[in-house]
């Protein structure tokens, strides 16, 4: 049977510009290539599960525009369950994104339909899926307390919780401590405990601060080309990244998240769930895009059997 995953999120459509270098402040520079391609953290994450087997189910909303028909028949395309997003009277969320050539972005999103989901559509997706599903997956590209409030009725049934806290947003202890994995990255991680992480020394601190102090009771620290550490009460451990030369890095956090949900909805250890989403984000970086760039689960076995693991 096909592990079940809820992903509560955004769903929005990427444009996407290549320039050789990133513009300074009031420049105009002339672009390499130009592509329109569905993102939102939370579509690219119901996309990288439902590619490596999942049966993922997307909550969220979209315009009633041309681009919400796109974004919906683009998650059904690659198999992500439509069933629980709705429609905003107004635009469907979109994202401006500059990429160089090695690889960095900056990118800016005007969330439109995404900041219109409700508690009301939280409800109905818990009553279909509450009793369903092992996992729910959440980002905070959506309103903080529609987020909180799903943490809240998820976790009564107890399907295991996994916040992706980006981009940054203070929640409440009351909530994080029903969060079973938080996946941040440094400057994230620095955000929730107040503390520098420029060591290993201080990252471990911090996690532990935030474990202690919030009530999370794992975290997955994403560290970009270095890979990811895992933190817990009692132990931590760097799963190091694998060595690829990256194209685009726009949606590997995506992907890390989605694989990561998809490892532990099978019953893998979180070591080894860590490791199949180390090997998901690096696959991520080698094409441009967020979602077309997602691996599927045949790639993600190859290349970890090639690497060795």
């Amino acid at each position: 049977m096909r592990p079940e995953i809820a992903v509560l999120g955004s769903i929005h459509m990427d444009y996407v510009i290549s320039l050789d270098r990133m513009p300074r402040l009031g420049e105009t520079l002339i672009g390499k290539e130009f592509k329109m391609t569905p993102g939102g953290k939370g579509a690219n994450q119901a996309v990288a599960a439902a590619r490596l087997g999942a049966e993922v189910y997307m909550i969220g909303k979209v315009g009633e525009d041309s681009i919400g028909d796109e974004l919906i028949e683009n998650l059904e395309k690659n198999g992500v369950r439509t069933d629980h997003i709705k429609r905003a009277k107004t635009h469907s969320g979109v994202a401006l994104i500059f990429i160089d050539s090695s690889g960095n972005n900056v990118i800016g999103v005007a969330p439109g339909a995404d900041y219109h989901i409700s508690k009301d559509d939280v409800d109905e997706a818990f009553d279909d899926l509450g009793d369903r599903i092992k996992i729910l997956l959440l980002q905070l590209e959506i309103p903080v307390e529609i987020v909180e409030y799903a943490i809240k009725k998820f976790s009564e049934r107890d399907v295991r919780i996994i916040l992706n806290p980006a981009p940054y947003h203070p929640l409440s202890r009351e909530v994080l401590n029903k969060v079973f994995i938080a996946t941040p990255n440094e400057v994230e991680l620095e955000l929730m405990s107040g503390s520098k992480t420029a060591s290993d020394h201080d990252l471990i601190r911090a996690g532990r601060w935030t474990i202690k102090n919030l009530g999370i009771k794992n975290l997955v620290v994403t560290l970009g080309a270095r890979g990811a550490m895992i933190i817990t009460e009692r132990e931590e451990k760097l799963i190091p990244a694998f060595k690829v030369k990256p194209i685009d890095t726009t949606g590997a956090g995506d992907a890390f998240n989605g694989a990561l949900a998809v490892a532990l909805s099978r019953g893998e250890s979180l070591e080894a769930a860590v490791r199949y989403a180390n090997a998901a984000g690096a696959l991520s970086t080698l094409k441009v895009g967020a979602q077309e760039a997602l691996p599927t689960s045949e790639e993600v076995e190859k290349f970890l059997r090639e690497s060795g693991c």
